[in-house]
């Protein structure tokens, strides 16, 4: 029943202004935005991680300005809510190994290439 009462009480907030979801990308990629992130209780984060994200932003447990996946399972369920036609599968067969060459170029519309690709950005 407890999910149920902060179910409702972070509806207002999400729906309070403009959100940006991004899909991260690396090999631990959920360990190391949970760490950025810091604690989910922002009274812990200001203590135990001053530094971090919630620590430094959170204003309470609700509103605490960040959210993160917490299992590949709930990432693959969280990516595919936020970018319906992004393809996991096809990322990681014709996407990442091109981004392990070097530096990634972004065009004004968010599109990623690796640089010297023939694509947008610097040569």
């Amino acid at each position: 029943m407890l999910w149920v009462l902060r179910f409702f009480t972070c509806v207002p907030f999400v729906h309070s202004g403009p959100i940006r979801a991004y899909i991260l990308a690396h090999k631990d990629a959920i360990q190391l935005w949970r760490t950025l992130m810091g604690p989910t209780r922002v009274f812990r984060a200001r203590h135990m991680a001053p530094d971090s994200i919630r620590g430094s932003f959170g204003l309470t447990d609700t509103r605490n300005t960040t959210h993160g996946s917490d299992s590949v399972v709930s990432a693959s369920r969280e990516i595919a809510a936020f970018f319906p036609d992004f393809s996991e599968q096809r990322w990681y067969e014709e996407e990442e190994p091109q981004l392990r060459c070097g530096p990634v170029c972004y065009t004004e519309g968010g599109i990623h290439c690796a640089a010297g690709t023939g694509g947008p950005g610097p040569a």
